[in-house]
């Protein structure tokens, strides 16, 4: 057992460093100035038209004042020396609405947080493993909202070529058409067609706002339609005829993918319960005999086993042995459900 003094200054550490984080990005999220909003639409743009942006003279002086915040400040300079590009774009995929500097705050609060939590459970030794698998969370985060963005869009995206088609066929134009869409559809497409739209009003050609868009959205159906978007403006037809045609397939590749997605339900399920069931049955024995339990993560001096020559308990590797495995056949698993249609 830990002495209760660490105990206690381990958590009031914890503690602080939460309150100052929360404390710089409320602070980020209230001081943001102007020029700060004009860069995150130039993160929509290509190079070309961001470099064509002016700001104000009185914008350039309320952001050189001295009430920026810090991670206001850390950002600037990191875009001054051409850092954290590809930061921007994944979290404009994620939608997530933070600056580069509060993503790299993240992974240090990230780290701080389970290599505590380690700490205060098994010591130093664990420490380190926790300030590792701290550091991988908030990337493994962004990666899963991406995942759940572009799943959701794609199941959207059919009923969206129909609302486009209705439109077009209305007598709207395509623009008049996008911003139509903007309005009715749900999110996430509804956030990415206002985006196009405001670029678009903002004098964007209508090719590189639909490039932006499938930048953020890299959808294969998406490129299809903005494909014949960009085909019928240089070639004519009839564009609603060609979207009506599209979303028709859409609907089939998503039908077919239902019914995958159906009888492989049973063997995603057989890897979940398989995956699942070690866990509930080490908390089972260890809340029933916690001493039979206890004796894989005690260390000699507390009557368990030690790796030799080490005061770590033998059981962590084990758990990180089994856990990795576990990790790799439900990997291979749904690898093997998952075809692609």
């Amino acid at each position: 057992m830990l002495d209760p003094t660490v105990l206690i200054g381990g958590t009031l550490i914890l503690v602080l460093v939460f309150a100052v984080i929360a404390f710089l990005i409320a602070r980020s999220l209230g001081n943001r100035s102007a020029s700060q909003r004009l860069d995150s639409l130039d993160g929509y743009l290509e190079p070309e038209w961001a470099q064509g942006a002016q700001v104000p003279d009185e914008v350039e002086q309320d952001n050189s004042r001295s009430n920026r915040s810090m991670t206001d400040q850390i950002d600037s300079l990191l875009n001054d020396r051409g850092v954290g590009a590809g930061v921007r774009a994944q979290l404009r995929k994620a939608n997530l609405k933070l600056t580069v500097a509060e993503y790299y705050l993240l992974h240090v609060v990230s780290s701080a947080f389970f290599a505590l939590v380690a700490f205060l459970i098994s010591g130093v030794a664990l420490a380190a493993i926790g300030l590792i698998a701290g550091f991988f969370v908030p990337r493994i985060y962004i990666t899963v909202r991406q995942k759940q963005r572009l799943n959701a869009f794609n199941d959207q995206l059919a009923d969206i070529l129909n609302l486009w088609v209705n439109s077009l066929r209305a007598g709207f134009s395509v623009p008049q058409a996008m911003e139509a869409v903007a309005k009715e559809a749900p999110a996430p497409a509804s956030e990415e067609f206002q985006r196009v739209v405001a670029e678009i009003s903002i004098g964007i050609p209508m090719e590189v706002a639909l490039e932006n868009m499938l930048a953020r959205i890299e959808s294969e159906d998406l490129d299809l339609v903005f494909t014949a978007v960009n085909i019928q403006r240089e070639v004519g037809g009839n564009l609603a005829e060609i979207l009506d045609t599209i979303s028709h397939t859409i609907r089939e590749r998503v039908r077919i993918k239902g019914e995958i997605r159906t009888l492989t339900s049973s063997g995603r399920a057989t890897g979940t319960i398989i995956g699942v069931i070690p866990i509930i049955l080490g908390i089972l024995i260890g809340i029933i005999n916690p001493e039979y339990m206890g004796l894989l993560f005690w260390t000699e001096a507390n009557g368990g086993a030690s790796i030799p020559g080490t005061p770590i308990a033998c059981g962590w590797p084990i758990l990180g042995l089994g856990l990795i495995s576990m990790g790799i056949g439900l990997a291979i698993i749904n690898r093997i459900t998952d075809i692609e249609v």
